[in-house]
């Protein structure tokens, strides 16, 4: 296990916003549910927003990207955290299954920008990392819609 994963580790199951979460009832079968007001979301809003703005101030080299992978692939854990909170309550078909593969994705796009063996692969890879990190807040903060309940029994 890497140090990273450890260290999420560790911090989700020390993190009050997880247990609070995680307390949160059942919702009403078709009500639209927003969540963007719950301490776990709003941490998860406040690290991609945080981990985004980093990622734009980068124009060729990478500072402190070791320090950057850590909370990105905290990030990761946190959202997560979120879909299986999500899966449990048995609400939101679409944010539960958009926070998992954002989730999977984040090690992916942290993988890309390692890998980039150019400038223009490089650019391209923080693009795309930028772009998910601003995808973790929208679908948080997006207003909830009617027929979200949908795919309640999808993964």
């Amino acid at each position: 296990m890497s140090c990273g994963i450890a260290i999420a580790a560790a911090l989700l199951l020390s993190d009050p916003n997880v247990v609070l979460a995680a307390a949160e009832p059942a919702a009403v079968a078709g009500a639209p549910v927003s969540v963007a007001s719950e301490p776990l979301f709003i941490d998860i809003v406040s690290r991609a927003g945080a981990l985004k703005t980093v990622v734009e101030g980068w124009n060729g080299a990478l500072t402190d990207f070791d320090a950057f992978k850590i909370q990105a692939q905290e990030l990761a854990a946190l959202d997560m955290q979120a879909h299986l909170i999500l899966k449990e309550r048995g609400t939101d078909g679409d944010l539960k299954c958009i926070l998992r593969g954002i989730s999977e994705d984040i090690p992916l796009k942290l993988g890309a920008v390692e890998a980039a063996a150019t400038d223009e692969a490089r650019a391209t890879a923080l693009s795309e990392l930028s772009y998910l990190l601003n995808d973790n807040v929208e679908v948080i903060t997006a207003p909830p819609q009617p027929g979200a309940q949908s795919g309640l029994a999808a993964e």
